[in-house]
């Protein structure tokens, strides 16, 4: 079983998913002769050919468009906008057209497309380039978002949302595409969209987070006392999200912490929060606690570690939740 990192994981899913299925077409900024700016395509133009690994213009509206047509008329497009910030030239065409294309021709018609996105702060990117606005994309019914943590899942969750008849926003935590290797199966496998992972199990307190934040909560149950139990649970998906998963472990431990990388104001934590007080109210001994970004623009370089949350910051919220 080969170890991979996340670039790898996807490229190699890409390209044996390419090869199971005619339909597939990439296209994007550089996704061919290139391979892309973080060379996730490297690779497969030169392997499936320029019709099929598409160098766009600099036009994300257009390759959203593009992509919506393509699915439109039977074909599995996979567009890559070049980076989150960028995804706001394409807003309309995927909340406006493909969000709302079976429901306008009640059911007629599908867009069955995988819209790859590099998200995420912990690069030291310029602006535009180190967001995290999959609260945005969440609001939207009629479209699924997705956020691996790691390579294996990487590779289930990108095969069922290319596999999926709706459309699927599939932010990549650029922090986490060379940072971690594991071993990933060579063989076909999916990860049904909405199934969290149980990544520790424990009774004191749950910790619920997803991307990159994933790592910064391990790294802080290790410097929590031995006796401090924390079950740790990476969501995967975000819309929709594992609210039996968050239920059961929220009834079971009594406390909870959200970790995200976005703005805390109106970001996903509060919604999870808001779904544990309607279905687990009587369960708390604390209330719910968000370690979040701040509600100010992502800082340039030496401020960006500063805005995201830390194994530190993680670490004393779940301390002041079994102390509450």
């Amino acid at each position: 079983m080969p170890e991979l990192n996340l670039v790898q994981a996807i490229n190699t899913t890409l390209a044996q998913e390419m090869e199971r299925d005619e339909r597939l077409v990439l296209l994007g900024e550089d996704v061919g002769a290139n391979g892309g700016v973080f060379r996730v395509t490297e690779g497969l133009q030169a392997r499936f050919g320029a019709e099929r690994v598409v160098d766009s213009p600099l036009d994300e509206s257009g390759i959203m468009g593009a992509a919506i047509g393509l699915a439109m008329g039977g074909m599995r497009p996979i567009p890559e906008i070049q980076f989150e910030g960028f995804l706001g030239p394409a807003y309309d065409q995927l909340v406006n057209h493909a969000g709302r294309m079976r429901n306008r021709t009640r059911g007629a018609i599908a867009v069955p497309m995988t819209v790859r996105v590099p998200w995420g702060g912990g690069i030291h990117a310029p602006e535009l380039h180190s967001d995290s606005p999959e609260a945005i994309y969440t609001h939207h019914p009629g479209i699924k978002v997705v956020v691996p943590s790691t390579p294996r899942d990487a590779k289930g969750l990108l095969l069922a949302a290319i596999r999926d008849p709706d459309p699927v926003v599939f932010f990549e935590p650029k922090r986490v595409y060379r940072s971690y290797k594991e071993e990933v199966p060579e063989e076909d496998y999916t990860i049904p969209i909405g199934q969290a992972k149980m990544v520790s199990e424990g009774t004191d307190v749950s910790l619920i987070t997803w991307g990159s934040m994933v790592f910064e909560c391990l790294a802080a149950l290790d410097n929590l006392p031995e006796d401090v139990s924390v079950e740790l649970i990476d969501l995967r998906s975000i819309n929709p999200f594992d609210r039996d998963a968050v239920i059961q472990s929220v009834q079971k431990t009594g406390r909870c912490v959200v970790v995200h990388e976005a703005a805390k104001t109106a970001g996903m934590g509060a919604e999870i929060a808001t779904v544990i007080q309607e279905e687990a109210f009587l369960h708390l001994q604390a209330p719910v606690q968000r370690v979040t970004g701040f509600d100010t623009i992502m800082p340039y370089y030496k401020l960006e570690n500063e805005y995201l949350p830390s194994a530190k910051r993680i670490q004393e919220a779940v301390e002041q939740v079994l102390a509450y």
